[in-house]
């Protein structure tokens, strides 16, 4: 039996896969009127209120790492939830959101 994950990451483990050039998916579920405030470059933008509809664009990443990140991790935690229900067992939430990327991480991206 393989061991579940647990469904939240954190911002700096985050950085650390980036900067290592680890391979995942980073998943921006927020709207796009949030996404054109402030984003991560290496996001893709996949709205909440779209991920139903657009499932099908992650066909090739069941077995892959994914990190959903929304404002604050309310949303991501969810969509974390919902993708592993769909057959993505690596899916987690960084914890924080974006809002805790720009004060632990990056302090020069923008708050809202």
């Amino acid at each position: 039996m393989t061991e579940e994950l647990p469904l939240e990451t954190n911002c700096s483990l985050v950085k650390q896969w980036l900067d290592e050039g680890k391979p995942f998916l980073l998943i921006d579920c927020r709207e796009p009127d949030e996404h054109l405030i402030v984003h991560l470059e290496a996001a893709l933008l996949l709205p909440m209120s779209q991920m139903q509809d657009r499932l099908s664009e992650l066909a090739g990443q069941k077995e892959n790492d994914i990190v959903v990140h929304c404002h604050h991790g309310g949303r991501s935690l969810r969509v974390a939830q919902w993708l592993r229900q769909q057959g993505f067992p690596k899916a987690v939430s960084m914890a924080g959101g974006i809002d805790h990327w720009a004060t632990a991480i990056d302090p020069t991206l923008p708050r809202y």
